[in-house]
Order: C-alpha cells, then structure tokens, then sequence
C-alpha cells in the first residue's frame, strides 16, 4: 500500500525543491524528517510538512508504521509564475518572475 502527499501552489521555484526531494528519495521516511531538520534550505521545511503529512495519511488509512516506510517517488513539478515588472532606467521594465511549485511525495511499505 502507498500513502501519498500533495502540494500545490507553493512559493518557491521547484529548482530549489528539487535539491532537497534528491538527498531523501530512497530513505526511511523517519530518518529523512531528521535529516530535513539539519539542512539550511528554505525547501527543508516545506518538505519536511509535505512528509509528516503524507506520514499521518498513511496512520489514518493504518497501512503501516509510517517511521518504517520509504519515500519511493518525490515529483517537484513548476506551477504557474505569476509576473511582475520592475522599472529600469530610461523608462524601460524588466520582468520579475515569481515562480511556483507543484511538490508530490509517495510513501511505500
């Protein structure tokens, strides 16, 4: 059985996601969230909600010890970039892009 987490919408360009779903793909999920805790990324901590989540999904549906189960497949996807412009010299504009990220974590037995 699998348990399954899903965010959407999240501010932070999935570039900087993916370096943190990398370093915990393939691990106990219970020895991920702490090594989610020591990382000084800002995408740590969004993943680390995503993963005591997907976590209480699996106590809820008692499939298994979520501590025991491993985090099978992390997809950071791009979510819409939501556009501003910044004024520049000489009337000119240069545009900021805010981008967003789509972040889905799988937990298998």
């Amino acid at each position: 059985m699998e348990s399954k987490a899903i965010l959407k919408y999240s501010r932070i360009s999935p570039r900087k996601v993916r370096r943190v779903a990398v370093l915990i793909k393939g691990e106990k999920a219970g020895d991920a969230l702490i090594n989610l805790g020591f990382l000084p990324h800002k995408g740590s901590g969004i993943v680390a909600k995503l993963l005591k989540s997907a976590m209480a999904n699996a106590e809820q549906k008692k499939v298994a010890d979520p501590e025991s189960m491993k985090i099978t497949k992390v997809f950071v996807d791009q979510g819409p970039t939501m556009k501003r412009t910044m004024p520049r010299a000489m009337g000119r504009a240069d545009m900021i892009r805010k981008r967003t990220s789509h972040i889905t974590l799988i937990l298998e037995e």
